[in-house]
Order: C-alpha cells, then structure tokens, then sequence
C-alpha cells in the first residue's frame, strides 16, 4: 500500500480535507488560544459552511478515487476526515444547548 495517491481524484481529495483542517485549527487557535475572534462573530458563520463543504467534497473525492484503485494512505485518512465531518453536523445539532 503506497502513501501518496496517484490518481487527481485522491490528491484533490486529500488537498480538500487539508484544507478543512488547517481552517478549522486555524479557527481554533485564533479563537481559544490567543481569544483575536469569537464563535458569535459573523466570519464563523461563513467559514464553517464553506470548510465544511469542502470536507464533504473532499469525502465524495476519495471514494471515487477509491473506487478507481487508488489505494493510499492519504486517500483512506482523507476519506476517514471527510466522514467525521459528515457525521459532526447531525450528532452535533443533538447537543447544542442553546
């Protein structure tokens, strides 16, 4: 099993949940870690649809790119991020206290 993808299908898709990641630590530390932002503001109203839209794009990529033999390592974590995102937005929409 190889680490890196071969087919544009897993780079994109890997590319794509890369880029939710590092948005959503981004997020994160400017939030928590040095308190720039805040969770009421309206950025984040925009960031999540778009970082998580790509997450799931990304998700849709990698079992493509799956179904077309390109068994990385890469592609399967990518795949594995892209459904943890998919599976946040309803478990998370249980546990909200508002």
């Amino acid at each position: 099993m190889r680490i890196k993808p071969e087919t544009k299908l897993g780079k994109w898709s890997i590319g794509l949940n890369l880029f939710f990641l590092i948005t959503i630590i981004i997020s994160i530390i400017l939030v928590n870690g040095l308190r720039i932002l805040s969770y009421d503001d309206s950025w984040w109203d925009v960031t999540v649809p778009i970082v998580f839209l790509a997450s799931i794009v990304g998700f849709i990529l990698g079992i493509t790119a799956i179904r077309k033999n390109d068994h990385s390592i890469l592609v399967y974590s990518s795949v594995v991020v892209g459904l943890l995102a998919i599976l946040f937005i309803p478990l998370h929409s249980l546990f909200i206290n508002d």
